[in-house]
């Protein structure tokens, strides 16, 4: 395998073949007609009928025995703190399993669950920018962690938020668990950070923690952060009615997480359909949390729209690639040139009732990982986590 970069990608060519089903993470058309794909230097550079393809000089090629690749999912809300550690659960090792469970990016929506998380407003930032600059320095399994969310505090000014963009932080953590609950607060202050560069999330419904507060339709509306976080409550969700205000009165991302209400995500999804705005639905996990971690909850939450939410699957797997890469602005998620070279093969869980992967995931089952690649780097294999795929890649060179 070729060596990494000095930027941390590759330098060499990988050439992915025999792929049976090419998943772009694109709503407009989220099936291509290839069955080959080419990468060089961690980023796609084309992809097609293999005929069609310059194929030679690779330093690595997969052949995809038929299985389904597609873009490696994004986890919209995540809650890491220091490594691959959670205290939240104590638990070593949790954004490794993600890996497994498909999942190569990862956005944090607040480092809250750090013990004596600082409050005031000079700990605060500096836990943000430690946070940014730990997890740009460390990829744990390889995983992108995009951290260094500050919890915005009662006494933030316009120059705090323009001191953490210069610093590099680029993300807001959830509005709601710290002190700033009420919506004309949050609404300046979404406003600054905007100005500045930072994109934020504001928590929706019930508290999770201790210290975070019920956050209802009209705060949400007023304060308009750029993702409405776990529309489907985390845990708590709020009324039904709450939930279509929110989809039908703002245009900003509508987040459904695993750790939610899995009726309320269900109906967010149906209102955004009746919108015809599937574009705003994006998915996360929203742990660690009370509830533990979950390695699959991407593929879960796939599965589960899929099946009762009687969608394709092919279209609910770019809530979890491509809407989260554009409403986030990251450089992964969709299959295009010049994106990163981020893929998960999928593949029919062994027995599964599914004639083929989309229709599995259709029938409620979880699909089988034979392959994580980021920034074309090959990162694991069989997955140790999903049940068994029917067919797995298989390197043939390198």
């Amino acid at each position: 395998m070729a060596e990494p970069s000095a930027a941390g990608a590759p330098a060499g060519k990988m050439v992915i073949r025999n792929i049976g089903l090419m998943l772009s993470g694109d709503l407009k058309n989220p099936i291509l007609g290839a069955d080959t794909l080419v990468a060089k230097d961690g980023r796609i550079s084309g992809f097609g009928r293999e005929a069609d393809c310059d194929t030679t000089g690779a330093s690595i090629v997969i052949d995809a025995k038929k299985t389904a690749l597609a873009p490696g999912l994004i986890d919209s809300h995540v809650h890491p703190v220091f490594g691959d550690w959670t205290p939240r659960q104590n638990q070593l090792g949790w954004i490794d399993s993600f890996l497994n469970g498909g999942v190569t990016t990862m956005i944090s929506a607040g480092e809250v669950h750090l013990p004596g998380r600082p409050k005031d407003i000079v700990g605060l930032k500096a836990l943000a920018i430690t946070a940014q600059r730990a997890f740009s320095g460390f990829r744990p399994g390889g995983v992108k962690v995009h951290a260094g969310a500050p919890v915005i505090e009662k006494g933030m000014v316009e120059s705090d938020f323009a001191d953490l963009a210069k610093s590099g932080v680029k993300l807001l953590g959830e509005i709601g668990l710290g002190s700033v609950k009420a919506g004309d607060e949050a609404k300046q202050m979404v406003a600054w950070a905007r100005k500045h560069g930072l994109r934020s999330t504001i928590h929706t419904g019930g508290p999770s923690v201790p210290g975070s507060g019920y956050i209802d339709k009209d705060v949400v509306l007023e304060a308009d952060a750029d993702v409405i976080g776990h529309i489907n409550g985390g845990h708590t969700a709020l009324p039904l009615k709450q939930i279509e205000c929110l989809c039908e009165q703002c245009s900003r991302a509508i987040e459904i997480v695993h750790n939610g209400n899995e009726m309320a995500g269900l109906h967010a999804v149906k209102i955004a359909t009746q919108l015809n705005q599937l574009d705003r639905v994006i998915l996360g996990t929203d742990s660690p949390a009370g509830s533990g971690v979950q390695p699959l909850g991407i593929l879960r939450l796939i599965s589960m729209l899929s099946s009762f939410g009687d969608m394709p699957a092919e279209t609910v797997i770019c809530f979890a690639t491509g809407n989260t890469a554009r409403m986030r602005e990251l450089d992964c998620g969709l299959i295009e040139p010049g994106r990163a070279a981020d893929f998960v093969f999928l593949d029919k869980a062994q027995h599964s009732s599914g004639v083929d992967l989309l229709s599995s995931i259709r029938a409620g089952d979880l699909p089988g990982i034979g392959m994580v690649v980021i920034d074309g780097q090959i990162r694991c294999q069989r997955s140790r986590n999903t049940p068994p795929a029917e067919k797995v890649p298989e390197i043939t060179s390198h």
